[in-house]
């Protein structure tokens, strides 16, 4: 079978041995294909979170890659197991919501429900599970012999009701991350949390650097949205956030 690839990893396992063992699992399978950490800091059990750091990281990779995404509070019960095929990409992981917003966004073209081997850990379908699955793809095997045909039964959606979003990550610095767009040419913008925790007028800038020190900020960042921050400072602690907080930037 002819080889393919990278294989891409999305967890929640942070930098102990799990992730490794995937890694292994997937070269054993498939030892020329390239294995790449797309993150493994994703919170614990935090699905919303890793599905928006799929959706807007997948585009950035060559056409071909296959995403192995495990953030899989359900491992084990009787959440299905699913490798998704697009348009230009590939991806693996629990039926959960994780996998939707992305595979959506790149157009869906297929869908197979994966079944655990007989010996398969239940409580580690990343290593029995998803792993041999995307190994297989990366090796050439056809993508409808990974498993039955199936369907995405679990759909995620971020809330963006006219200028209400959410919080959709929370970055090692303490930025926090919406999914609202910017407005043009603006120098400042009403936010306010839900259940009028805060609410203040917060300027805008266009760079961290352009900043004053120790002031709330917001910014356009990478993704395209816009984020509350602090130069070099956190804004997370400061508003008493977490993902998936309602939020008006107005």
């Amino acid at each position: 079978m002819k080889e393919a690839g990278p294989v891409v990893l999305l967890t929640d396992f942070g930098w102990g041995v799990y992730a490794g063992v995937m890694k292994g699992v997937i070269l054993s399978i498939c030892p020329g294909v390239q294995v790449v950490d797309l993150t493994h800091d994703v919170a614990p059990q935090n699905v919303r979170e890793g599905a928006w750091l799929l959706l807007t990281s997948f585009a950035w990779f060559p056409k071909g890659s296959i995403f192995v995404a495990v953030i899989d509070p359900g491992v084990g019960t009787e959440r299905k197991a699913l490798a998704v095929k697009t348009a230009d990409y590939y991806f693996v992981g629990p039926d959960n919501g994780l996998l939707y917003p992305a595979a959506v966004r790149a157009g869906i073209a297929g869908v197979v429900e994966l079944d655990p081997p007989a010996d398969a850990s239940r409580t580690f379908h990343g290593r029995d599970v998803f792993a041999p699955a995307a190994a297989r793809l990366a090796a050439g095997a056809p993508f409808s012999e990974l498993g039955r045909p199936g369907t995405i039964t679990v759909r995620l959606d971020f809330h963006l009701a006219g200028r209400e979003g959410e919080v959709v990550t929370i970055d090692r610095f303490g930025n926090v991350v919406t999914n609202l767009p910017p407005l043009p040419a603006r120098r400042s913008y009403t936010v306010a949390l839900a259940g009028g925790r805060f609410r203040a007028e917060i300027p805008c800038f266009a760079t961290y650097a352009g900043a004053p020190e120790d002031t709330l900020f917001l910014v356009t960042g990478s993704g395209g949205t816009l984020e509350l921050s602090v130069r070099n400072g956190a804004a997370a602690p400061r508003l008493g956030v977490q993902v998936g907080d309602r939020i008006t930037i107005a």
